[in-house]
């Protein structure tokens, strides 16, 4: 039998009070706070809301490990808003390269164009106007409101989200779910230190209310979790079926003369936009036979390189051309767009996305041999 709403058994126990709650998961906060490059700890002023408001956007669908190595160069290079705003397009791309979601990037230099330039450096403090700022929608600018300014508003993020359903269990299946699930946590949330509790909710999703073995022993508000005492915690927050990812195939092409390759940087929308990568075929729904773009002594990758994106799978055909000239420019724009050649050595400073790394690699084990004339 499926989970079923609190709210629709009128036998079963309400949730804690939204008080008890937030005054149990706060005292376990100021104890056991993890430390972050983008946190202010228990007690100390908020931090800067230019850092708030950059590790939420780069948090967006990325891992806490994955993001402090980025945080730190981005805030060592660029200390505040007004030092982002200035960055090139091109420089901001490649220091992005590797968090995936690159929408976000360009979003990222937009908005603190406006902050700096429209906003004299200042970042809004309500939701509202926050919403209004390019790449901020409705969890960011909660989470800005509250944890940079102190504002009291209701932080949803997936781990907010799980620890939620499972507290009031929440039967209904994701992303149906999200209206019950916000008048939840809204009824959890204080009037006071509304930041720290979202920090403290976030905290409690990512180290102990964990989707598949959360360790109820450790929580500070085990006591009243409808789904602990219903048994099956893990089961909370239900979805719904996964849709089946469709598989989209395509050819990208290694072309090195004299120690540089032809690099190309994608068009400013859509997919990996404004980034620099090897050039491409369409990404197609089935395989196709593809004629290259140059003629030469091509050789192929045995493996295609496989990237998942959000809604479908890419199996992506790696080819490789040598070629002992170097061709004219116009030449190579005519076969595979615009880009320019750049030094294989210096590879790692093109701020390849990881598709095109993945594909880099796979062109480079194919150790030239027999170059074609250009």
């Amino acid at each position: 039998m499926g989970a079923t709403d609190i709210r629709s058994d009128p036998d079963r126990k309400a949730p804690p009070e939204g008080s008890q709650v937030a005054a149990k998961l706060l005292a376990h906060y100021d104890r056991h706070a993890r430390r972050l490059p983008w946190r202010a700890m228990p007690g100390e002023p908020p931090m800067d809301a230019y850092k708030v408001w950059l590790s939420e956007i780069m948090l967006q669908q990325t891992t806490v490990a994955a993001v402090i190595p980025y945080f730190e160069r981005f805030t060592t290079r660029w200390p505040t808003v007004q030092a982002l705003a200035n960055v090139d397009d091109a420089d901001l791309m490649a220091a992005w390269a590797g968090l995936g979601y690159y929408a976000r990037a360009r979003n990222l230099l937009a908005c603190a164009r406006v902050v700096a330039n429209g906003r004299a450096g200042q970042f809004p403090e309500d939701e509202a106007t926050l919403r209004t700022l390019p790449g901020i929608g409705a969890y960011t600018a909660a989470a800005i409101s509250a944890i940079a300014f102190g504002r009291r508003a209701v932080v949803l993020d997936g781990n907010v989200e799980r620890v939620v359903a499972r507290l009031a269990a929440i039967g209904t299946p994701l992303p149906g779910a999200k209206k019950e699930i916000a008048a939840v946590a809204d009824s959890l949330t204080p009037d006071e230190r509304a930041g720290d509790f979202a920090q403290a909710m976030m905290d409690l999703g990512a180290t102990i209310c964990t989707p598949r073995s959360p360790d109820c022993p450790s929580c500070p508000i085990a006591e009243g979790c409808e789904a602990r005492a219903l048994g099956n915690p893990a089961d909370y927050p239900v979805k719904a079926p996964k849709k089946v990812r469709p598989t989209r195939h395509g050819a990208a092409w290694w072309v090195e003369a004299q120690g540089q390759v032809w690099i190309v940087r994608r068009p400013d929308r859509g997919l990996l936009g404004g980034m620099n990568a090897l050039p491409t075929s369409d990404w197609e729904q089935l395989p196709a036979t593809r004629a290259v773009p140059l003629a030469g002594a091509w050789r192929i990758a045995n493996q295609p390189v496989v990237h998942v994106f959000t809604h479908f799978r890419l199996d992506l055909v790696v080819a490789r051309l040598d070629l002992s000239g170097m061709p004219d420019a116009a030449t190579m724009r005519s076969a595979f767009g615009d880009g320019g050649w750049w030094p294989v050595e210096r590879l790692a400073q093109a701020g390849l996305p990881t598709l095109f790394s993945k594909a880099a690699d796979a062109a480079r084990a194919l150790a030239p041999q027999g170059k074609c004339a250009a």
